[in-house]
């Protein structure tokens, strides 16, 4: 009868093996590390720094490849518009030069009929561009700078403008008398060439 009992029950539990652990408590110490899995933690690690001082040695390269790059650009848009702005002031302070020629009614004349010094030596004066010299009997001729134009003397002035070049322009006569002397806007006087503004109308 005890058989049949043990038969419908559950089979005996088996020993446990030796060296096995079923549990751990507050008591269990843990297993030392052995000396290979010191050495490979330790090859970790030491992987492990070598990666990131690479990693930061690339983002340091890369930020002073950058830095460079981006001074690179300054410094070559700085050359090309300091090259531009020398270009210009060339261009700007480079005088052109004029030619004036005396006229009187559109008809060249004598180049000393349009220099102040000579008119006033001969009783006459300067107005507005025109230099006025006394005839006998009364009254005035009146003579003009024409710039530009060309001509012999006793023909009709060809070409050019009764308006004043810039101030920049050298005016000189075909005599070589200056007119004006050009440079960043300052006119000046030369002998017996006269003021830069005493041409035009």
């Amino acid at each position: 009868m005890t058989q049949d009992d043990n038969r419908g029950g559950q089979p005996p539990q088996e020993p446990p093996k030796r060296g096995s652990m079923r549990f751990q408590d507050e008591t269990t110490q843990a297993r030392q590390p052995s000396l290979a899995e010191q050495r490979a933690r330790q090859q970790a690690l030491a992987d492990q720094e070598r990666q990131e001082a690479l990693a930061a040695e690339a983002a340091r390269a890369a930020e002073k490849k950058s830095s460079t790059k981006k001074k690179l650009l300054i410094g070559t848009g700085v050359t090309v518009g300091l090259v531009g702005l020398v270009a210009t002031f060339y261009t700007v302070a480079k005088p052109e030069n004029v030619t004036a020629v005396c006229t009187h009614d559109d008809i060249v004349d004598n180049d000393n009929n349009c220099d102040e010094n000579y008119v006033r030596s001969h009783g006459g004066h300067v107005s507005g561009g025109f230099f006025f010299i006394p005839i006998p009997g009364g009254g005035y001729n009146s003579y003009r700078y024409n710039y530009g134009g060309s001509g012999a003397i006793g023909q009709r002035v060809s070409g050019g403008s009764y308006d004043p070049p810039s101030s920049r322009a050298n005016v000189s006569t075909k005599s070589g008398k200056t007119v004006q002397r050009g440079g960043f806007g300052i006119s000046g006087k030369s002998g017996s060439g006269g003021s830069g503004k005493s041409g035009g109308s």
